[in-house]
């Protein structure tokens, strides 16, 4: 249920250890007979990845912003940038302009820990149309990357909502969130044959092992594609 409401991963095992706790809590204070949460299975992290969108899906979603107004040309950065370079959404809010160059991003990630990610020449030139047509010309280069209509930083619930709505219009049917960009660009480059250490670098992830959940994802696949396509299957 959490998960087709595109909850991240870690989100909903914080809300499963949550509910485990408080049920043991009510076992202690005499409010239940047994701590019914050791029957609660906590799934591994995994398994609840959300769906990862296929290339085609993203291909549509990237070409639903209108690029030739504000807000369009804002939103087209954004979603080019998020599946460029798979960094969370918090990490795309605080982006300032001096963060960008021509080839790479650098991002600060958790724990205010830096790092660089490549980041190809559709997002680029998608940020560049923005920056050239919708922003003011002399902007100190600590300003926000990323605005609102009315000069605030942008936040990471406007920009859920806003993928939540391109995703409609791109008629996917799949939950998706900022989160399911970050998942479809790991697993497309694991897909392509992209090392599994380099892409743990450009997640920001601390341990290899969160990053090889992709590997199932990406194996998973492959399965499908197998049964679904082989004449012998």
């Amino acid at each position: 249920m959490l998960q087709k409401k595109g909850y991240a991963t870690s989100s909903i095992c914080r809300m499963l250890v949550s509910v485990k706790v408080f049920l043991r809590f009510l076992k202690k204070e005499g409010h239940l007979s047994m701590d019914i949460g050791r029957f609660l299975e906590t799934p591994k992290m995994w398994q609840l990845i959300p769906e990862v969108l296929e290339m085609e899906e993203v291909d549509a979603l990237l070409k639903q912003p209108n690029p030739e107004d504000p807000m369009g040309a804002r939103d087209a950065a954004i979603l080019e940038l998020l599946y460029a370079t798979g960094m969370r959404v918090s990490e795309l809010c605080s982006l300032r302009l001096q963060d960008l160059s021509d080839s790479f991003v650098k991002v600060r990630g958790k724990g205010k820990k830096e790092r660089l990610i490549p980041v190809g020449k559709k997002a680029i030139c998608a940020v560049d149309h923005y920056l050239l047509h919708f922003r003011k010309e002399k902007e100190e280069t600590d300003a926000p990357l990323f605005v609102s209509l009315k000069g605030k930083p942008i936040d990471r619930v406007t920009v859920w909502r806003q993928i939540r709505r391109y995703a409609r219009l791109a008629k996917i049917v799949k939950p998706i969130s900022p989160h399911t960009l970050r998942h479809s660009f790991a697993t497309h480059l694991l897909e392509n044959g992209a090392d599994l250490r380099l892409i743990q670098e450009m997640l920001g992830h601390e341990d290899i092992g969160t990053t090889d959940r992709y590997t199932h994802v990406s194996g998973r696949r492959l399965r499908d594609a197998f049964h679904k396509f082989h004449p012998r299957r």
